[in-house]
């Protein structure tokens, strides 16, 4: 559709959905207000100049709408409703590959041993050529096209083929129920100090992370580095059992409040598991809601140190109300505050652009790079259960800065980041030997010389023309062989590998590790 006409069309529709959602969200529908908007949506679909995309254009602009109202408001489809719904059941339906688009080609990066396609015969390496005997391979494929593929309801029947070197297979597979993990990662750090990761909150992790802990008090930890960096947040109650665990009865986790929900105190109930573990919580610009509940809840409760940048700052809660068609509403239905009383709603001035833009804010301002930089509204002051001063008015302040490592990406990494050539040199590298680290362990403790650096940069040159010169290899060295072992670990080993990789190497994690030998 051009441009020209579709932005004010896409502004009519937003004020006259506006009509029928305010109408509805209020329970009264003037039978007037539906007869008008049935009107001009019938007019716009006759009389307008350009083809309309109602798939595309309806969504777009109760998006419009309920952002005018605040940020986190929205409008999901039925096909972005079912995606969040198996992040927030941890499960969906499937054959149980990771898997990466190589070379225009579906490349089987990991066949989970536990999952179906596993148990048909797929192997780590596959080359998949064909679907349901339909050509699964060239320049249109897309990750979006491979999950319509592979994925389906459990019990379903789906074949594939292969290539393996030189071999074609062929598999029939019956999809079955994928598990996904909310904590992928737990493991010591030393003799007595773990280490718990939770990417997200889902109806599994405080389960998942219950598991995880006690499988560490079982090793000897004595200490705990609860790493929340990233989280974007999920289910409210998996965050508070989850705190539940650091806190001994009685202690106020959070309350929440709106202009048709009474006010809520959400308190600890039960014996926590890690009530007597020392504790060290990492937290970054990208740690939101539900992460930012449990960030809040120790620190106001004084019960652990919160290490890394201030957080996202998202502190309104939103209900889901399924439609008719399978769509979603997710509004805003009422505040949450910490159990110092503090709201970290970040500001909101009606502009969602510049609300998504507030992370790029944070970093021309420097913030995430200087402590002196950090947004702090010292006019919000707030006391912690011991009397510390925090403060409200966006986020969570941590009680010691780590600033983000500065990276300035060279014309040559620039390329290598946005191509698949690394990993594409890994993943046919693997192909030649997958058995040279048998453990992540392994892996941490191998030197990239430049042997390993050179055979990279002759791949990528002739399989994908990124030349480099003798200035560009001396410049990247280091940066190369980072890289390269984090993909070496992501391959083989997930995301247990690539965080343990990281992990080594982190500023946070060796000032978490200080804090907790004090």
């Amino acid at each position: 559709m051009n441009k020209r006409f579709y932005y004010p069309l896409l502004f009519a529709l937003a004020l006259i959905v506006g009509i029928f959602v305010g109408a509805s969200l209020s329970n009264q529908i003037p039978p007037e207000r539906l007869r008008k908007l049935d009107e001009i949506l019938s007019l716009i679909d006759k009389k307008y100049v350009d083809k309309i995309s109602w798939d595309t254009l309806l969504p777009q602009a109760i998006n419009q709408m309920l952002h005018s109202m605040d940020p986190h408001s929205s409008y999901l489809t039925k096909a972005q409703a079912q995606r969040e719904g198996e992040l927030i059941q941890g499960s969906f339906g499937g054959v149980g590959i990771r898997f990466q688009i190589i070379r225009d080609t579906v490349c089987v990066i990991q066949a989970n041993s536990d999952g179906p396609a596993y148990r048909a015969g797929i192997r780590d390496g596959d080359r998949i050529l064909m679907v349901d005997n339909k050509p699964f391979i060239g320049a249109s494929m897309t990750n979006e096209k491979v999950l319509s593929a592979l994925k389906g309801p459990e019990g379903t029947p789906v074949s594939i083929t292969v290539r393996r070197v030189n071999k074609r297979l062929s598999f029939q597979i019956n999809r079955g129920q994928i598990k996904l993990y909310s904590v992928p990662v737990g493991y010591m750090l030393n003799a007595t100090i773990g280490y718990i990761k939770i990417e997200q909150f889902s109806l599994k992790t405080h389960e998942e992370f219950q598991s995880m802990a006690m499988k560490l008090l079982a090793q000897g930890m004595k200490g705990l580095v609860l790493d929340l960096r990233g989280n974007p947040g999920g289910i409210m109650n998996d965050a508070i059992k989850v705190a539940d665990e650091f806190l001994p009865s009685g202690e106020i986790i959070l309350s929440t409040k709106g202009k048709r929900i009474n006010e809520t105190v959400k308190a600890t109930k039960e014996v926590g598991l890690l009530e007597h573990i020392r504790l060290v919580v990492l937290m970054d610009e990208n740690s939101a809601s539900a992460s930012e509940i449990v960030a809040g809840a120790i620190q106001d409760n004084d019960r652990g140190t919160l290490v890394g940048r201030r957080t996202f700052g998202k502190g309104l809660v939103q209900e889901e109300q399924r439609l008719s068609d399978g769509s979603t509403l997710r509004l805003t239905i009422a505040r949450y505050y910490t159990p110092s009383g503090r709201c970290i709603q970040k500001a909101f001035n009606g502009n969602i652009v510049d609300y998504t833009k507030e992370h790029e804010a944070r970093i021309n301002k420097g913030e995430l790079y200087y402590k002196d930089s950090m947004f702090i509204d010292k006019t919000v002051k707030y006391k912690t259960k011991k009397g510390r001063i925090v403060y409200g008015g966006g986020g969570i302040i941590p009680d010691v800065f780590i600033p983000l490592p500065t990276i300035n990406p060279t014309p040559l990494m620039a390329r290598l980041y946005f191509s698949e050539a690394l990993s594409a040199f890994v993943f046919d590298d693997l192909q030649r030997n997958r058995t040279q680290w048998m453990t992540v362990n392994d892996l941490q403790a191998f030197v990239f010389t430049d042997k390993e650096i050179n055979r990279l940069l002759r791949y990528v040159g002739t399989v994908y023309g990124i030349n480099t010169t003798a200035e560009e290899k001396e410049a990247n060295g280091l940066e190369l062989k980072r890289r390269l072992k984090e993909e070496y670990a992501r391959q083989l080993w997930e995301r247990d590998g690539i965080y343990k990789i990281q992990n080594g190497d982190s500023k946070e994690i060796k000032e978490a590790i200080n804090i907790l030998l004090r």
